[in-house]
C-alpha cells in the first residue's frame, strides 16, 4: 500500500507534465514547424535598396499570425509576423486573416470538408470552449485577441474600421518619430473562409459589427458559399454565395477570392458590383498551380477594378526567392497593369518562406534587380493597395 501511495504523486506529476505538454510545447512545436523561414534562399540587400525600403509605405494583404500561440506583438524567434517585425520591416498596413477550420491531409489538389484541424490547435492553445464547435466563434475569438492586441500596444497597433480611419492612421504614422520596432503598424480583419458563416447570411453581419473588413470566400475545401481550388467539387458560387456577395458589398466589406475555383472567380466576378482582390496567390505562368491566377483571370480582375496580392511561398513563386516572388509580379504587372497588383505575403499560414517581415528589403533588392522603378516599387509594395482601400472601406 505505501509503495502505491509513494507511487501516486509520480504519476500525478507524469499526468501534469503530459498536459502541459499538450497545451504548451505542442502549439509551440507545431507553429515553429509549420512557419518556417528559408534563410538560404534570401539575396543580399544594398544601401540603396534599404534606403528605398525605409521610406515605403508598404501594405501587405494577408497575415495568418492570429491563428498561433504566439503573442502578436512580439518580438519571437518563430514564425513569419508579429507587430514589432511588421514595424522593424516597416510594413504600414496588415490584413491580419482568421483560419477557422482546415482539413486534414491538406493538400492543393483535393480535399474533403468533413475533417478539421484546427479544433484540436484550438483546445491545445486554450482558446475559449465556444470555439471548440464553432467557426463563427473561432473568426470572432482571433478578432478579439487583435482588438485585445491593439489595446495594449500603446499605439503600436491601430485597427481601422474604414477609409477615415485608414487616412488618419497614416497620417499619424507618416508624423511618428521614434525607434524602428514601435513605429506604428495598422490593421484589419479578414476571415478566410466563408464556412465562418455556419450557413447563415445574417452572420455576415455579425462579422462586420466585430469590425471585418474583407472575407474570403473559400479557404481549402467547398463550403456553403463557394467552391474551392482545393475542393472536391471545386464548383461555383451557391445560392447563398450570391446573398453574400451582395450582403458583403453592401456592408463595405471587401470580397476576397483567394482559393476559390476558377468557377467561383468567374461567376463571383460576374455579380460582383465593387472591386474585388485576391489576398494571396501567384500567375500560372510564372508557377502553374490549382490556385494561381491565368492570364485570363489576370485581365478579369484588372478589368473589375481588383488587385492580387503576390505571395512568397514556394507554391505561389515555385521557389522561395525573392527574385522569384519579382517575376511573379513582373508577370502580374505585365497582364493585369501596374495598379492591379500588390503583395500578399501569406506569413504564417503553414508555409515556408524566406521574406519573413524583418526580411522585406529583400524583395525590394529583388524588384530593383528585375528593372523597375521607384516608382513601380511604392505601388506594388504599398500605393495600389492604399488606394484601394480608402476607395473600397466603408466611408
Amino acid at each position: 500500500m505505501m509503495r502505491r501511495l509513494l507511487g501516486l504523486p509520480l504519476a500525478a506529476g507524469l499526468v501534469l507534465a503530459l498536459v502541459g505538454s499538450f497545451f504548451f510545447a505542442v502549439p509551440v512545436y507545431v507553429d515553429g514547424t509549420m512557419n518556417a523561414v528559408d534563410t538560404a534562399s534570401g539575396i543580399a540587400v544594398t544601401e540603396q535598396a534599404r534606403a528605398l525600403h525605409g521610406t515605403l509605405r508598404i501594405v501587405d494583404l494577408h497575415d495568418d499570425l492570429l491563428l498561433w500561440d504566439r503573442g502578436p506583438l512580439g518580438p519571437h524567434r518563430r514564425g513569419h509576423t508579429d507587430v514589432t517585425r511588421l514595424a522593424e520591416g516597416n510594413v504600414a498596413v496588415e490584413v491580419f486573416s482568421t483560419v477557422t477550420k482546415t482539413p486534414k491531409g491538406q493538400n492543393y489538389e483535393r480535399n474533403p470538408s468533413t475533417t478539421d484541424n484546427v479544433t484540436l490547435l484550438a483546445i491545445a492553445s486554450r482558446w475559449p470552449p465556444r470555439t471548440y464547435g464553432s467557426l463563427l466563434q473561432r473568426a470572432l475569438w482571433q478578432g478579439t485577441k487583435l482588438e485585445r492586441t491593439a489595446a495594449l500596444s500603446q499605439g503600436r497597433l491601430v485597427l481601422v474600421r474604414s477609409a477615415p480611419d485608414l487616412r488618419h492612421a497614416l497620417q499619424r504614422r507618416a508624423e511618428f518619430r521614434g525607434p524602428d520596432a514601435e513605429r506604428p503598424v495598422i490593421g484589419f480583419l479578414n476571415t478566410e473562409g466563408l464556412h465562418a458563416l455556419e450557413g447563415r447570411l445574417e452572420h455576415v453581419d455579425t462579422l462586420a459589427a466585430h469590425g471585418f473588413r474583407m472575407a474570403g470566400l473559400a479557404h481549402f475545401f467547398d463550403n456553403e458559399v463557394a467552391g474551392s481550388a482545393h475542393g472536391e467539387a471545386k464548383g461555383g458560387l451557391t445560392p447563398l454565395g450570391r446573398e453574400v456577395i451582395a450582403r458583403m458589398e453592401r456592408l463595405g466589406m471587401i470580397v476576397d477570392l483567394a482559393h476559390s475555383a476558377p468557377a467561383a472567380f468567374r461567376e463571383a466576378l460576374m455579380v460582383a458590383t465593387r472591386p474585388v482582390v485576391v489576398s494571396h496567390g501567384g500567375v500560372q505562368a510564372t508557377c502553374p498551380g490549382p490556385r494561381n491566377l491565368s492570364d485570363d483571370q489576370l485581365r478579369a480582375l484588372a478589368a473589375n477594378g481588383g488587385l492580387i496580392g503576390i505571395g512568397y511561398w514556394d507554391a505561389a513563386a515555385c521557389s522561395t526567392s525573392p527574385r522569384d516572388v519579382a517575376r511573379a509580379i513582373r508577370h502580374a504587372v505585365t497582364v493585369a497593369g501596374l495598379e492591379h497588383v500588390a503583395l500578399g505575403s501569406d506569413w504564417d499560414g503553414a508555409t515556408t518562406v524566406a521574406i519573413d517581415a524583418r526580411g522585406l528589403p529583400q524583395l525590394t533588392q529583388a524588384l530593383l534587380d528585375a528593372g523597375f522603378t521607384e516608382a513601380e516599387i511604392r505601388a506594388v509594395m504599398g500605393e495600389n493597395a492604399i488606394r484601394f482601400l480608402l476607395a473600397n472601406l466603408p466611408s
